[in-house]
């Protein structure tokens, strides 16, 4: 690799909020705001919306999604169209 052109590759912490968790990995993300981890030191953190401890496949907790009333809604809202042609 050439020296100088690459960004600096780091230890950084991604933390998701809405799970309540965070994880320590290596990156070229940036961030201002830092927080203290597990060994004492100190990492640039970057919240994010969704993680693995949040996502609905990783979780479990998979929501279905009604498609076949949406389809029949439609149709009753604006009728069968020109499908049936």
């Amino acid at each position: 690799m050439k020296p100088g052109i690459h960004p600096a590759y780091r230890p950084v912490v991604f933390r998701d909020r809405s799970a309540d968790f965070a994880f320590l990995t290596r990156s070229t993300a940036t961030s201002d705001k830092t927080v203290e981890w597990q060994d004492g030191n100190s990492y640039p953190v970057i919240d994010v919306e969704i993680s693995s401890a949040s996502h609905p496949f990783y979780t479990g907790n998979q929501r279905v999604v009604d498609t076949a009333g949406r389809v029949e809604r439609f149709e009753r809202r604006y009728g069968r169209g020109r499908r049936g042609r």
